[in-house]
């Protein structure tokens, strides 16, 4: 695989919505979008209101194509399967954007940082 991305986004008006049981099923959901498209994902973390990402995207996808196919998925799959919440039309859980940076020689860096995500804060 090539570089590893830094990527955050936050949940919608940063509510904080990612806690306890919904963070780890939320944290299974990526993993398997993840699986399912040939990402690797080499680290993650949540926080109550934001996610933080390492991941190794394959060249023939795109940053923003990454983001947009996982925010958007696992929006879905956390309504119907974690929310109970059959109708889609009007509901949002992610905000809009994400802040990504390709992550180089200061890789290790990175990860700590995301890995130390709960101690920070």
């Amino acid at each position: 695989m090539g570089l590893c991305n830094h990527i955050i986004f936050v949940t919608k008006y940063r509510h904080k919505k990612i806690y306890g049981r919904l963070r780890r099923q939320i944290g299974f959901i990526i993993r398997q979008l993840c699986e399912y498209r040939g990402i690797d994902l080499h680290d993650g973390h949540a926080m109550p209101d934001h996610i933080h990402l390492c991941l190794s995207i394959p060249p023939k996808f795109s940053v923003s194509n990454t983001v947009g196919f996982i925010k958007g998925k696992s929006a879905i799959k956390t309504h119907r399967e974690l929310l109970n919440v059959r109708r889609m039309t009007g509901l949002s859980f992610w905000a809009k954007g994400y802040c990504a940076s390709t992550i180089g020689l200061d890789e290790e860096v990175i990860r700590n940082y995301i890995r130390q995500q709960s101690k920070n804060n």
